[in-house]
């Protein structure tokens, strides 16, 4: 008996393990730590994100996180597609306000610098404020937090990065310049993902109030404009909806939706009522809307 105890508060204490896109210090580490606040997390990085399916896909009790939209650079197409093969359940989400630093080695100052790495979207969005740098070149990245990294490692002068503020504290940085990003409405939407089996034991219907589903259409005239107005009728609130073509057959598409609803019953049945006019319907998620961070 007390090992069964023993067992059961050592499985109670475990870490939850979270799969990302990304090193410690990137933005999907910081969104992973805001969405389980006030939990024991260890965070999985991964290279890619196939490679956080593929992490969650082999280790079940595994969850993730994965941007799937920002608000300026708008949806990761992509990872729309790794969703809905992957099998795996949105059972979640969270909207990460987006804040941009310059950094670089300790006792840099912003005149020194040569070249500033980073992801190629961070670069686009701070736009204006390279454009007051113009003789630095400009040198795309595949993550934000890794070119802090890779700086701080090779002790690169004149070398700058832009990425979060945690990445700099992480990897021994010095802040040349905060909130650099040219438009101060930036945030970017992650969804939490968990094997199909470990989101049933997740799942609490009286907090459900959003759901993001996938499906295709007939190759005839009005089909859309039938299912927008099935939905309208059961006061669904359509919060998104993106089109991708489908691959292998010319000119039709799945398309991609987020519904928020305040009655759970009300949208069952407006699933049914839409089902029969669709074709490749799934239901992707189904969750409690998202906090923002400010």
């Amino acid at each position: 008996m007390g090992l069964f105890l023993c067992a059961k508060a050592n499985k109670m204490m475990k870490k939850k393990k979270v799969a990302i896109q990304g090193i410690a210090g990137s933005y999907h580490d910081i969104a992973s730590h805001n969405y389980f606040e006030g939990e024991e997390i260890e965070i999985v990085g991964c290279n890619s994100f196939k490679e956080v399916i593929a992490t969650i896909r082999k280790d079940p009790a595994t969850l993730g996180l994965m941007a799937i939209e920002n608000t300026i650079a708008g949806s990761l197409l992509q990872n729309h597609e790794l969703i809905r093969l992957s099998g795996l359940r949105v059972i979640g989400e969270y909207k990460l306000r987006i804040a941009h630093s310059l950094v670089a080695l300790p006792g840099t100052t912003i005149h020194e610098i040569e070249e500033v790495n980073s992801h190629p979207i961070a670069l686009m969005q701070c736009a204006d404020f390279l454009d007051t740098l113009p003789h630095v070149k400009l040198v795309e990245k595949e993550d934000t937090a890794m070119s802090a990294r890779w700086i701080a490692q090779n002790k690169l002068k004149g070398h700058a990065a832009i990425c979060g503020k945690a990445a700099a504290e992480i990897y021994q940085m010095e802040v040349l310049a905060e909130g650099i990003e040219t438009n101060k409405r930036n945030f970017t939407r992650f969804l939490a993902l968990a094997d199909r089996w470990t989101a049933e034991d997740l799942f609490h219907q009286e907090e459900i109030n959003k759901a993001s589903l996938v499906f295709a259409l007939p190759h005839t005239a009005g089909s859309l404009s039938k299912v927008l107005s099935i939905l309208s009728f059961y006061d669904m609130n359509l919060s998104k909806i993106q089109s991708l073509p489908i691959v292998g057959r010319e000119w039709e598409y799945l398309f991609y939706i987020d519904l928020t609803f305040t009655d759970f019953t009300r949208y069952k049945q407006a699933l049914d009522a839409i089902r029969p006019l669709t074709k490749d319907f799934n239901i992707l998620g189904e969750y409690a809307e998202g906090k923002q961070s400010v």
